[in-house]
């Protein structure tokens, strides 16, 4: 108990020391004892810490209008290289009150990575997440990957299946969930390599916290909506990918194309048994020596097949389109279908690169283009179906792997500003 008492003790004092700095933006050094958890013998016995504190709004389709503040706090190493990121924020939404969320970064190598995410809303909503990164093993010809997560979201909607579902048929729903994802990416030589992984998922559907939208099955049948009672989900995976990016992190040049077949399985204790494929292609073509103008390009095509119409796949697990990493002038899961094709296309500018309290950042403007459908199948496709988002990125870069991004994305139903850390492909 004694030493429960004194980590709790000094994540206390953390917490107040997060408090305070983040006040004003400013540039501190710390005894590393009061930095429990989030420091090592690398980062010296006073810790230099940069505080930045940032205003936050948002305003997706699903959540609606959100803002608020938050503070990132960047723990540094004696190379005066960034060894944590810290970011306590508070945000207040309509349809779920105030939001206190602790993201939180840990990088001890450029090859090893542990982030955590903790929220919790007064209405509805939470968020528990941790995911762990190691790409050095066996002389980094092993990757490791796992991430798991418990979370509820009282905003998801569901409009029906295929491209031309309207928005009248709009609903809400809490879409609560427990779920892992574990991989191992083995390098096979002369640039490709092998995943083999394996995904879990238990989903409960409840009531949403968006007033005035039906909730699901007062306007879609359970029997014509398979999942929405709840499932789970047991799908092992395996990918054979080709890559030559120049750096695994945040790449700059080079090229990636992957193949993934994950079936999931009934007797495993999988809903039904059905099967994705998938393919992704990526590219990053930098137009100057110095990699300020860079065009980024991904295309994806995915297919879910059941075994039989009995084995009806969750709406859920079929393909599916919408949200701040496809189409970003949609809500999250807008388009739902047996298949989706999809192309994003970004033109990504850095502006300059600037040294903010201390931290050399890259600054970006990237105008971006989506463009995707959902289907039946590729037999089926149509280019009424298409789905066309321009919009505009914003985003802030501290190497080898911090990214903030602001996007703004344009659809028929109107505009999305999506607030995130990572690029979106």
């Amino acid at each position: 108990m004694r030493f429960s008492t004194d980590i709790a003790r000094r994540l206390a004092r953390l917490l107040l020391l997060c408090a305070t700095l983040g006040l004003s933006a400013c540039t501190s050094f710390i005894p590393r004892q009061d930095l429990p958890l989030i420091t090592d013998e690398s980062c010296g016995d006073q810790v230099k810490v940069v505080s930045i504190p940032l205003p936050i709004i948002a305003n997706s389709p699903n959540e609606g209008i959100t803002s608020g503040a938050l503070s990132a706090f960047l723990i540094h190493n004696l190379d005066d290289e960034v060894y944590s990121l810290l970011a306590p924020q508070l945000n207040y939404n309509r349809n779920f009150g105030l939001t206190g969320t602790l993201y939180g970064a840990i990088n001890p190598s450029r090859r090893r990575t542990v982030e955590f995410n903790l929220s919790r809303s007064q209405e509805t909503n939470f968020d528990y997440e941790v995911k762990y990164s190691d790409n050095g093993l066996q002389n980094g010809n092993l990757e490791l990957n796992a991430f798991a997560g418990w979370f509820a979201d009282g905003s998801s909607r569901f409009f029906g299946f295929n491209a031309r579902t309207p928005e009248e048929l709009e609903t809400n729903y809490t879409n609560r969930e427990l779920t892992y994802n574990l991989s191992a990416t083995w390098f096979l030589g002369r640039r490709y390599y092998l995943e083999l992984g394996h995904r879990f998922r238990d989903v409960s559907i409840k009531h949403g916290a968006v007033d005035g939208l039906p909730f699901i099955t007062d306007r879609f049948t359970a029997a014509g909506v398979p999942g929405v009672r709840g499932f789970t989900t047991h799908a092992p995976r395996i990918s054979l990918i080709y890559s030559t990016y120049d750096t695994k992190t945040l790449p700059t040049y080079g090229g990636y194309a992957r193949f993934t077949f994950e079936p999931t399985i009934k007797a495993l204790g999988g809903a039904a048994n059905y099967r994705h494929y998938e393919l992704e292609l990526k590219g990053y073509v930098p137009h100057d020596d110095e990699k300020r103008f860079t065009t980024v390009f991904r295309t994806m095509y995915n297919q879910t097949l059941g075994d039989s119409t009995a084995d009806k796949v969750p709406f859920l697990e079929q393909s599916i389109l919408g949200g701040e990493n496809t189409l970003r002038g949609y809500g999250r899961n807008r388009f739902i279908d047996n298949s989706f094709l999809l192309l994003n296309l970004e033109e990504r500018i850095r502006l300059f690169r600037w040294e903010v309290f201390d931290v050399t950042a890259d600054w970006e403007v990237a105008p971006f283009m989506d463009l995707g459908a959902v289907m039946e199948n590729l037999g089926t496709l149509a280019w009424s179906n298409f789905e066309f988002n321009p919009g505009i990125g914003f985003r802030a870069t501290v190497r080898p792997n911090i990214v903030g991004r602001v996007d703004v994305g344009f659809g028929k139903e109107g505009p999305a500003v999506y607030v995130g850390l990572g690029y979106p492909f």
